[in-house]
């Protein structure tokens, strides 16, 4: 029972983490309603387009070359995108420290080191843009 209470909260969050991304599926009746909802859909995807290209500029500018700006637009996604994998990966960690490891000692001791890492590597992900940001301003002055 222990077990499947953990399995259902540990579903529930995964849940809660990843349902932002799911995208909206609509009932459509008329070839009307079809044109619209893809025009709608069509005007955001190029919204969001406009917006990554208008940030990548941004950061270009920022920067004060393509490479530096495209470097920092690339760390800059890795910092946003790493928290959830971070969370993913501490779960499954969870997992194999807590459930598995219960019954075989070397699943605790694997799923120990995995958060180890893990949280290692997110410290680096959320580190990595400001340790690039001051190595090029004081690299170039």
């Amino acid at each position: 029972m222990k077990k499947l209470i953990i399995f259902i909260s540990i579903c529930l969050i995964l849940l809660a983490f990843i349902s932002p991304y799911i995208t909206k599926v609509y009932a459509v009746e008329s070839p009307n309603e079809f044109s619209a909802t893809n025009t709608e859909a069509e005007s955001n995807l190029v919204k969001l387009k406009e917006n990554q290209a208008k940030s990548l500029e941004e950061y270009q500018q920022k920067y004060g070359s393509d490479t530096y700006g495209f470097t920092a637009y690339v760390l800059h996604i890795v910092q946003i995108y790493s928290i959830p994998f971070c969370f993913l990966g501490i779960v499954i960690s969870i997992i194999y420290k807590v459930v598995i490891g219960e019954r075989h000692l070397e699943n605790a001791e694997k799923g120990l080191g995995m958060i180890v890492a893990i949280v290692t590597i997110t410290i680096i992900c959320q580190i990595l843009p400001l340790i690039f940001a001051i190595v090029v301003k004081v690299g170039r002055e």
